[in-house]
């Protein structure tokens, strides 16, 4: 048996130059990359606030993972990625928001920086479909 593959784009104009897509489905394996704080319009979401940035991380996760067929409830992984993990509870506060009853495994890293200086947090998500 073949899995199709399936590629979900998010229209960020980073996919085709990188040569990455925002998620990918192949069979019952869904997995994200990792989701910046970045509004529709483009800009950061929440400059310095680990928070609202998580909660942005996780909502444009969230969208991929519907374009794949999936959803919450299907996550089995999540990884946080900080630049400062003193502020962890922060991210984790909006993680919990979301997963509380799903309870994915999840590990928070510190990472020097990302793309954007004013990113604070990075998240990517694996799910699995039953």
């Amino acid at each position: 048996m073949t899995s199709t593959r399936h590629n979900v784009g998010s229209g960020s104009p980073l996919e085709p130059e990188i040569g990455f897509s925002r998620a990918v489905r192949v069979g019952p394996y869904v997995a994200v990359a990792g989701t910046a704080p970045i509004g529709d319009d483009g800009a950061t979401v929440g400059p310095g606030d680990v928070h609202a940035q998580t909660v942005r991380c996780l909502e444009i996760a969230e969208r991929a993972l519907e374009a794949a067929g999936a959803s919450l409830e299907d996550v089995v992984r999540t990884r946080v990625m900080l630049t400062d993990v003193t502020t962890w509870r922060e991210a984790a506060r909006a993680h919990g928001e979301r997963f509380a009853s799903v309870r994915p495994v999840t590990t928070f890293v510190e990472v020097s920086r990302f793309i954007d200086p004013a990113w604070l947090v990075e998240v990517e998500v694996d799910a699995v479909l039953p």
